[in-house]
């Protein structure tokens, strides 16, 4: 049985989307083009190529290579991945000899099916007050969702350009069979022992783009609050859960084969650096503090008193044990969500000794509605619950869904306290997500996940850096300075500004991770930057870039 949680569900806190902002932003999202009638006209010179070979190109890579956006894979995002970006401009230059083939989903739902089951739903859309997946909001509409028909079981063969595989980690690149874990590379895998990186070798490159590497390696462990594995030190990566963070030698020595294969017949190539993950808005649009007691669609400020009464009963414990663990709601200003910290020392038996010890525990129930009886049963509940548990800071991170739950009865816990002999009232008011119930781990990275994730980022950062300064055969394409960039100040894109919001900053698509198609075309630009300072091309100062109004931010719920 579901009970009505004691505030509303706080979807995407603190978005404050406004419906005509999006109404303006809907199609292009936000042209705002500047008038440029009084500018000088540009003289672009004639196009040389350097010293590149770019008659061939093949991209190797994960989600980004493959233009995964909006929490999906589909035709429209792939025809503006970053690879295909690129492949275009080498086009219009007339360097190329050939066309840039990619792998096709076989719609635009986003989703991928392996035996008719799906493993990968449909592609977010922005619902009104935020994102939320196409089906939903279509059903919501009234209206049938299209069904997803990619099958990852039909092997569409492996002859192409672009070989992105979403969720692709390092090793990944080169485990043998990988295509029986990942259903994207399973449709293009030429054999059932194949690897990613020989499929990719034997169309011939002479030229490559080798993107993320090291970004999935972290980013499971980033996703799923940190409930993974810092394998730092294990040289095994058979062992590896899949949100474990990968140990950098073995990162190293997955790089360090694919460059040497890729580079073997004298081809060049790019490789990116590794971004500091949790830059992004899937891990910096929750903030820390959602409870506004002042919300008037709220019934958080009405319960303030009561919450800080029951708190008021734990908290002399917390204070003769660890100060920092007091709990406290504000009356008047926004509050801190209450987290289960896998770090703190358990106190549970101390919390359920000191209140089962109290002369005045009974009483305190019974003033609380709560039949005095339930004593030792409620003691146990609360030193289970909060025997690890803090008030959120600053310094923590809330992963984007966790918008969805904090404010919400947790059914399996209301139903587990019910069966244990509570009432539905009282086991409804200790239900409540980052209330009375700690979020659990996999809603929140606390700082000593974020330095495991940072630390990793680093390393392998170092090895990238230490392979590009040694071989005059790559260039290197910051993304990370750029992501940061973004982050801070946002970066200049013809006449816009992207930045990294979530839905209006313009860079980052729905999902809060990957790029929308403008981000896209301005990281193929980057990429056009560091082919002309490595390579002597001048694509930039040729003109052969993409631009921006030519891609959009959003993709409309009508492409189906």
């Amino acid at each position: 049985m579901r009970k009505k949680s004691i505030i509303k569900t706080l979807k995407f806190i603190t978005l404050s989307f406004v419906a005509i902002g999006f109404v303006a932003c809907e199609g292009d999202l936000v042209e705002d083009i500047r008038n440029r009638d009084s500018e000088d006209p540009v003289v672009f010179e004639d196009f040389t190529s350097g010293t590149l070979d770019l008659s061939n190109y093949v991209a190797v890579g994960a989600s980004f290579t493959a233009g995964f956006s909006d929490g999906g894979l589909f035709i429209e995002t792939q025809e503006n991945s970053f690879p295909n970006i690129l492949a275009n401009q080498f086009t219009n230059a007339g360097v190329t000899s050939s066309s840039f083939t990619q792998p096709l989903m076989d719609d635009n739902t986003g989703g991928i099916l392996v035996n008719g089951n799906v493993v990968n739903g449909y592609r977010l859309v922005f619902g009104g007050a935020g994102p939320v997946p196409l089906n939903s909001f279509l059903e919501s509409l009234g209206q049938t969702p299209p069904p997803i028909t990619t099958e990852a079981t039909n092997n569409i063969g492996s002859d192409f350009n672009n070989f992105g595989i979403p969720g692709a980690k390092s090793f990944h690149i080169v485990t043998p069979g990988y295509g029986a874990f990942n259903p994207f590379y399973t449709r293009i895998a030429s054999s059932a022992t194949s690897t990613i990186l020989a499929d990719a070798i034997a169309q011939g490159p002479t030229f490559f783009t080798l993107s993320e590497m090291g970004g999935n390696d972290v980013l499971g462990f980033a996703t799923s609050g940190g409930t993974g594995v810092d394998q730092t030190g294990n040289l095994d990566p058979a062992t590896y859960g899949n949100n474990d963070i990968t140990d950098p030698q073995v990162f190293a020595n997955a790089l360090n084969n694919s460059i040497n294969a890729l580079t073997a017949n004298g081809s060049k190539g790019l490789l990116t650096n590794v971004p500091f993950i949790t830059d992004l808005p899937h891990f910096t649009t929750v903030p820390f503090n959602p409870l506004d007691p002042n919300d008037p669609d709220s019934s958080f400020g009405d319960q303030v008193a009561t919450l800080n009464a029951v708190f008021g009963a734990l908290n002399p414990i917390f204070q003769a044990i660890d100060p920092s663990r007091q709990i406290v709601f504000s009356e008047t200003e926004p509050s801190p969500v209450v987290i289960h910290d896998e770090s703190l020392a358990d106190i549970s038996v101390q919390i359920e000794g000191a209140l089962n010890a109290s002369t005045t525990f009974p009483a305190f129930l019974q003033s609380l509605g709560i039949n005095p009886s339930a004593a030792p049963i409620v003691a146990n509940l609360l030193g289970t619950t909060y025997g690890q548990s803090r008030q959120a800071t600053e310094a923590d991170l809330f992963v984007l869904p966790s918008s969805s739950v904090i404010g919400e009865v947790n059914t399996q816990v209301f139903a587990g306290l019910v069966a244990a002999g509570l009432s539905q009232q009282v086991a409804g008011q200790f239900s409540v997500e980052g209330i009375t119930l700690p979020l659990s781990d996999n809603w929140v990275l606390i700082p000593d996940e974020q330095n495991a994730i940072e630390n990793a980022t680093i390393a392998y950062n170092n090895t990238i850096e230490a392979i590009t300064n040694a071989n005059p055969n790559v260039g290197l394409v910051d993304l990370n300075q750029i992501l940061a960039d973004a982050s801070m100040a946002g970066l200049e894109f013809d006449e816009f500004t992207l930045t990294t919001d979530l839905v209006f900053g313009g860079l980052v698509s729905l999902d809060g991770i990957h790029l929308t198609s403008r981000g896209y075309a301005l990281m193929a630009n980057k990429f056009l930057e560091a082919l002309d300072t490595n390579f002597g091309s001048n694509f930039i100062a040729s003109g052969n870039v993409a631009k921006a109004s030519g891609f959009q931010t959003n993709y409309s719920s009508t492409l189906q």
